[in-house]
């Protein structure tokens, strides 16, 4: 069962602090520019409901949880987890996810840091495979605005029916919904730091 509670309690029983589910809904609806009404409205609840719940007034059925971490695309489970966002992420090599991925259709990558939802950045490092391992042809699209900065090696950038070489040191920032592939030169594969940024327009 889960109890959910407003303030500093004992220790001893599994509880979710109000307070702090209050404000990772409303610094995540916000972070997405929508309204108080807009959220009632997808969730069907009433826009002063919801208003006690961001400010850990009231406490909510996990139904009601449920329908705003919907409404607002995030796991129920990350709403309900006791912790608020820190300003500092450490993450040590060791702890770090290795390759995440296929080599054979491109690339694989690793996550640099456990980007919380509204953060509206996920860095990584993308592994381009070797060029003789490389299955990958299809462009890739997406939401996200991209800064690329290589490691190592070399890559062909091929971005909107255009190609671009770029080696070790080398830096570009672009539109991610316009079709783009990191395409390897060589043998030797390459590494390339990668931000995927969230797009304002």
């Amino acid at each position: 069962m889960i109890i959910l509670y407003r303030g500093t309690i004992g220790k001893g029983r599994s509880h979710i602090s109000l307070d702090n589910i209050g404000i990772k809904i409303k610094q995540l609806r916000l972070r997405q520019k929508k309204t108080q009404q807009q959220i009632a409205d997808a969730c069907n609840i009433s826009k002063s409901l919801l208003s006690k719940i961001e400010n850990g007034q009231t406490s909510s059925a996990i139904a009601t949880l449920s329908k705003i971490s919907n409404a607002l695309d995030v796991p129920l489970s990350w709403l309900l987890e006791d912790k608020l966002e820190q300003d500092l992420v450490l993450l040590s090599a060791s702890e770090r996810q290795s390759k995440v991925g296929d080599e054979h259709m491109g690339y694989s990558y690793e996550l640099l840091a456990n980007r919380s939802p509204y953060t509206g950045v996920e860095p990584t490092i993308v592994h381009v495979t070797p060029k003789d391992m490389n299955l990958r042809k299809e462009m890739y699209t997406h939401s996200h605005d991209e800064f690329i900065y290589i490691l190592k090696g070399a890559i062909e950038l091929s971005y909107d029916n255009k190609s671009y070489y770029m080696e070790q040191g080398d830096t570009a920032y672009f539109n991610g919904m316009k079709a783009h592939l990191f395409i390897p030169v060589d043998n030797d594969g390459a590494e390339v730091l990668t931000l995927f940024i969230e797009s304002n327009s």
